[in-house]
């Protein structure tokens, strides 16, 4: 299945639907394999749609029977739901069928997870539970009566009814199908109260199970920060009596914003010192945030169809990095923003899968959730906010809101209230959202008579379909650093429009050091020839404390990559400048803790293969470790104090300041393992009281090949705990030897424990090999065969996942022609699996015609 497959659906034929829906009504008789589900829909012609026939999507559903104003009818199927001759004028549709949650493992649309139902609509799963017109621009107000001998029976909106065995529940906002939501079980709340700006008494509510009712503490503290946040920052209220948060184990995404009742996956929102990381305190802090962000953006106002994903996605990814930013350090998180970009956006962008922010056709919305949409969507909403000041986004967020209200918008209505209210002409920036690839800028410099002349020049490599690109608007943001360190010239935001322009800095009396995209102010790949000196300069002079950070680690990415090319020693100077920032106590522990961290090695042989060299995985992996043992050694003394200095003494606390020194001491514990053989680490994971500490402890034993004790013990501990499990799943898959990895996955998944149906679990294991990357590149293809079998098994069961991991293979084309002729091999075995999803079908088309 490919792009051009007969069921392909393109942005360029939307057209509105037939009806509006003025008013939805459901009724949920629940039992495990028939629940009935019965509709009373009220539908009229709408005004702005060009005819055509009355379709309603639906797909495994029973048909009980129809009606049209109490009258019964016999709807024709079609492929993907029904169609009806219906009245000219308004109507009422009535409709009952029968759907079994207990079989639905794909995790759409109303299924169960250990006795518990629940739903998950986004993209398309509402047309699971009953025919309606299952498109994000059809919005209606729903009532829903849910009927099930079970203690709570939650859905959207407010609570206006209940009784023995049933509830209702009304949300009186307009909204898609895809927001719906139902959640029934036996569960236990960790409440709250939250008053808004403008009185409002809000109930919140965390639902889990009962054993997991200690773990809800810092969620419930997320989400009020984030309330208040939203109304201080955006000015946005909350909008309902009730905010109920529920805890699902088997859940594909992250969460989901349905409105007034967000449904998240366990591993989101679960979390105290014993059993989560700090960084899973960060993550759902950031989830947390980033669901209730949705209320505004993406609910109130939602998408007109699936080609503006970025419209709700982007921002609202944006949203969740500020409150991070304001919430922990700025500098932190946008280095951490970055990171992650790097990992998975420009990875994408430079492969088979790369696409425009907004995408112009697609054959399943489910494989058009991705970095690009979410990730790169909101880095142009950051270039946006710096071409228009903080005061020019104030004013057009706010127009946004106002205008938009209640609307299913477009990136079209998106822009044009900053044009509005800004009076910028953003047609040349409309190309970040149809045009695919990372920009790459290339940097000439010049010095005479007092000037400083920078000339940069933009080029976007061909992605598919797009062999041609159009210059961009790209902020540039520059600094410039006199000889001595000084800042002679402060960050100042060029506006590249041109395939090449230059700029002027006059006035100056020596050639200065420039720090240029500061703050990481496009999403650009930056092109500069540069000595090791002029960076370990900036690592030491530059104010700008991404570019600070950056410059180390361009550094340490030169440093390998003549290791792994020319067989060099590790260089002595990004030895010393990496010792003069771990001493440097005017910076953050956390920075710290950023700046000796090495490059990735997917990040390496990215690196390799744009410089035309070909990646070999174990030679990359060989550099790295030299690297840290050489690093360990000249450090020695210096990691050993930071150990001892970090250790943060009294309760465990989340906040950034601990944590911050919980990593500078992680980090230093990593190399120290490797000189005192696993002494410190095997110390700190007997004596640790936090799970930061433990689980760190026992990685650092698993690198050095000394942690089957610790194993044991921590699977003794924790094996009644599904989510620190996971971790113990995911530790050994992604930090097994290279030549020992497809064995150590093999045996994970012949463990009782490996429930390869759970989306958490199978990820864990599945995932972790995939990021193990000397270890899944392994020459000998038996990780490749490995996961192809997995997702073989995987497929008919829940597409979504196995989609989704099918991005382990994008970069397949980096690679020597023996791994290539591997991963194809598998690739088309998956191609030929019978009845392969849409979903994997879609996938694996589009990679193998990289």
């Amino acid at each position: 299945m490919s792009l051009d497959d007969p069921r392909t659906i393109h942005l360029a034929d939307y057209t509105p639907f037939t009806h509006v829906v003025e008013q939805v009504q459901l009724t949920f008789q629940l039992a495990p394999e028939a629940t009935r589900v019965i509709s009373r829909i009220s539908f009229a012609p709408n005004p702005d749609s060009k005819g055509g026939a009355f379709f309603l999507h639906g797909e495994q559903l029973k048909l009980i029977h129809a009606r049209i104003d109490g009258k019964d009818v016999t709807p024709v199927a079609t492929e993907g739901g029904i169609t009806c001759e219906v009245p000219d004028g308004p109507f009422t549709w009535e409709a009952e069928v029968e759907i079994s949650p207990q079989t639905n493992t794909a995790l759409e649309g109303l299924y169960m997870s250990n006795g518990m139902y629940c739903t998950q609509c986004e993209a398309e799963g509402f047309r699971k539970i009953t025919y309606y017109p299952d498109r994000p621009d059809v919005m209606a107000p729903f009532d829903v009566r849910i009927e099930g001998a079970l203690p709570v029976l939650l859905s959207n909106g407010n609570p206006v009814a209940k009784g023995d065995g049933w509830a209702e529940w009304s949300d009186p906002w307009p909204k898609p199908a895809y927001l719906f939501a139902l959640v029934a079980g036996d569960l236990v709340n960790h409440p709250d109260r939250f008053t808004t700006r403008s009185g409002r008494d809000v109930e919140l509510n965390i639902w889990v199970r009962k054993p997991d009712l200690k773990k809800c503490a810092f969620g419930m503290d997320a989400l009020k920060r984030s309330m208040k946040w939203d109304e201080e920052v955006y000015g946005r209220e909350y909008d309902l009596d009730v905010f109920n948060i529920v805890a699902v184990d088997d859940f594909n995404m992250g969460a989901m914003e349905n409105k007034g009742l967000n449904i998240f996956n366990s591993s989101a929102v679960l979390a105290s010192p014993e059993t989560a990381t700090d960084a899973n305190f960060e993550r759902i802090e950031s989830i947390i945030a980033h669901e209730y962000f949705h209320n505004w953006t993406g609910n109130r106002i939602t998408c007109r169809d699936w080609f503006q994903l970025c419209l709700k996605e982007g921002l609202t990814v944006f949203r969740d990095q500020q409150f991070s930013g304001d919430e922990r350090s700025h500098a932190v998180q946008r280095i951490n923003d970055v990171l992650a970009l790097r990992a998975r956006q420009f990875r994408e962008d430079n492969g088979p899968l790369a696409h425009p922010v907004r995408p112009e056709s697609f054959v399943e919305i489910n494989n058009f959730y991705t970095a690009t949409v979410y990730e790169k969507g909101a880095e142009v909403i950051g270039m946006l906010k710096r071409l228009v000041g903080d005061e020019g986004y104030s004013k057009a967020l706010d127009l946004y809101f106002t205008r938009h209200d209640g609307d299913a918008a477009t990136i079209e209505d998106w822009l044009k209230v900053f044009e509005d209210a800004t009076g910028r002409d953003l047609s040349q920036f409309k190309r970040w959202y149809s045009q695919a690839g990372t920009p790459r800028i290339a940097v000439q410099e010049s010095f005479e008579n007092g000037t400083y002349t920078l000339t940069l020049s933009q080029t976007t490599p061909p992605t598919p379909g797009q062999p041609y690109k159009e210059p961009l608007v790209i902020p540039v943001a520059v600094g410039l650093l006199s000889p001595n360190g000084d800042e002679v010239v402060p960050t100042r935001v060029l506006e590249l429009t041109e395939p090449e322009q230059s700029f002027t800095f006059d006035g100056l009396s020596a050639k200065p050091v420039a720090s240029i995209l500061r703050g990481f102010s496009a999403p650009v790949v930056l092109q500069r020839e540069q000595s090791a000196g002029e960076r370990a300069f900036l690592l030491a002079h530059d104010t700008d404390p991404f570019n600070k950070w950056e410059a180390g680690r361009t550094l340490a990415k030169d440093v390998l990559v003549r290791m792994i090319t020319e067989g060099a020693a590790p260089d002595p100077a990004l030895l010393s400048a990496l010792e003069n920032v771990a001493r440097d106590e005017t910076l953050d522990p956390a920075f710290r803790a950023l700046a000796l961290g090495l490059p990735g090695q997917d990040d390496l042989a990215q690196t390799l293969f744009q410089s035309g060299r070909t990646p070999d995985p174990l030679a990359i992996h060989d550099a790295v470790q030299q690297l840290r043992e050489a690093i360990a050694q000249r450090l020695g003394s210096t990691l050993s104090d930071l150990y001892d200095d970090m250790a943060v003494h009294g309760p465990y606390r989340p906040d950034a300041s601990d944590a911050g020194q919980r990593a500078l001491r992680q980090s230093a514990l990593g190399f120290l393992s490797l000189l005192d053989g696993g002494a410190r680490a095997q110390s700190q994971y007997e004596t640790a009281d936090n799970m930061t500490e433990q689980l760190g402890a026992l990685a650092c034993l698993l690198d050095i090949g000394k942690a089957e004790a610790a194993l044991a013990a921590f699977r003794r501990q924790w094996q009644k705990d599904r989510l620190v499990m996971d971790k113990w799943f995911g530790l050994q898959s992604s930090l097994a030897a290279p030549a020992k990895a497809a064995d150590v996955v093999r045996h994970l998944t012949e463990d009782k424990d490996f429930d390869w149906k759970n989306p958490n679990r199978f990820r864990s294991v599945m995932g972790g090999l995939a990021m193990n990357a000397a270890g899944f590149h392994d020459p000998s293809g038996a990780s490749y065969a490995l996961l192809t079998d997995w997702l073989i098994r995987l497929d008919p069961v829940n597409p979504q996942t196995t989609a989704r991991m099918l991005t382990a293979f994008e970069t397949w084309k980096r690679y020597d022609a023996d791994r290539q002729g591997l991963i194809r091999e598998n690739l088309e075995r998956l191609a030929a699996t019978r009845e392969l999803s849409r979903d994997s079908s879609e996938m694996v088309g589009r990679i193998l015609g990289a």
